[in-house]
């Protein structure tokens, strides 16, 4: 191997490293969930190719600005100092440049190849997070994370929106799940690294108002996640299969949550945030397989 060939195999993978390649796959994951969703057999594969690409490249668009915007706190937390922009691999121009070959690609392929409406919807995601969190909520109010919380739940309807060019209500049932999910996800994690986000100046809720407070809220906010979940088995959009595996992954969610209530360590925190991300997986797996093999109950005459 050649002195030259280093640098450029570090370059490409810092520069995919921007892209938070593990937080943009649960994006696309959710997002071609709502596209099979949205029709009662198999969607067009043209929309579901060209909407999963718009979307994909337009969250890895966001996620490179999101990385620009916190160049100078990542540098301040160990959890994100390591990052190449904080470590100095990339240029923010450079990086600033990516994050705007990406972006437009996306919106040239949902606009041209998909729909507008998608592309519109899009848009308005990448601008949600990249921008009016990134630049604004995040440093602004401890309930940044529920408010920007909007632009991280859009995938499903952006995924629903890319086959049918519609919004329909049954995909706002799955942006409402994402949207709920997102504070106790998010609010295990910033427990944990509370000091991290005091010493950058974040205002998490638990730097400003206490790791016993956010632990409250962390329940009730899982609570009001497991009613959500029940949604789509009452609207009719899924059957027994999604229901059960709901109320289980919910029953596991709530356990944890209690758990975290009266646990002052900084283990249990993290083993709930790992496991968040693993019940949004399941749970919206589940509403797939029960798409397309249901099981209902029936009432025998």
């Amino acid at each position: 191997m050649s002195v030259n060939s280093i640098p450029e195999t570090a370059a490409w993978r810092d520069y995919f490293e921007l892209t938070k390649p593990r937080v943009v796959t649960l994006i696309v994951f959710t997002a071609v969930v709502g596209m099979f969703l949205a029709v009662p057999g198999l969607p067009p594969l043209a929309a579901v190719v060209f909407g999963t690409l718009g979307i994909g490249l337009a969250a890895s668009s966001a996620a490179v600005v999101n990385h620009v915007l916190d160049a100078r706190i990542d540098i301040q937390m160990a959890r994100t100092r390591q990052r190449p922009l904080p470590q100095g691999k990339l240029s923010e121009s450079n990086a600033l440049a990516f994050a705007g070959v990406l972006g437009v690609t996306s919106m040239l392929v949902l606009w041209f190849l998909v729909n507008a409406l998608t592309a519109v919807l899009t848009f308005a995601s990448l601008i949600g997070y990249a921008v009016i969190y990134t630049a604004y909520l995040k440093r602004a109010t401890p309930q940044n994370i529920v408010i920007g919380g909007a632009a991280g739940a859009a995938p499903p309807v952006l995924g629903w929106t890319a086959i049918t060019g519609e919004i329909h209500g049954d995909a706002l049932i799955l942006f409402l799940i994402i949207f709920v999910w997102t504070p106790p996800h998010f609010w295990a994690l910033a427990i944990a690294r509370k000091d991290d986000y005091a010493k950058a100046g974040v205002p998490m809720l638990p730097v400003t108002h206490g790791n016993e407070f956010t632990r409250v809220f962390i329940l009730l906010y899982t609570i009001l996640l497991f009613l959500i979940t029940i949604m789509p088995y009452l609207s009719g959009m899924s059957g027994l299969i999604y229901l059960v595996t709901a109320v289980v992954l919910g029953g596991m969610f709530l356990y944890y949550a209690i758990r975290l209530k009266s646990d002052d360590g900084l283990e249990l925190p993290m083993r709930v945030f790992r496991f968040s991300i693993n019940y949004l997986m399941i749970l919206f797996a589940a509403l797939l397989i029960d798409h397309y093999f249901p099981i209902r109950l029936g009432i025998v005459a």
